[in-house]
């Protein structure tokens, strides 16, 4: 199973519909929906917080919060 917090610098995915229940209401107010398209921009030194870019806008969540995030991984 695929996870935010599995994804390597760089690396796309898109937000599975099945880790809805497990996204906190805040970060789907800042759009990561099912079906967002995701990257993991960078990694803070002591690999907490993540880095990611959501639909073109950048957030700081924590590895606790991108591991229940479930993703399926890009196609290139």
């Amino acid at each position: 199973m695929r996870t935010i917090a599995t994804l390597h610098l760089g690396e796309l995915g898109y937000v599975s519909e099945e880790s809805l229940d497990a996204i906190p209401l805040k970060l789907l107010e800042m759009g990561c929906l099912p079906g967002a398209e995701v990257q993991l921009v960078q990694v803070a030194p002591l690999k907490d917080p993540l880095y990611i870019c959501v639909n073109g806008s950048h957030l700081a969540i924590r590895k606790e919060t991108a591991a229940k995030i479930i993703i399926l991984k890009s196609e290139s």
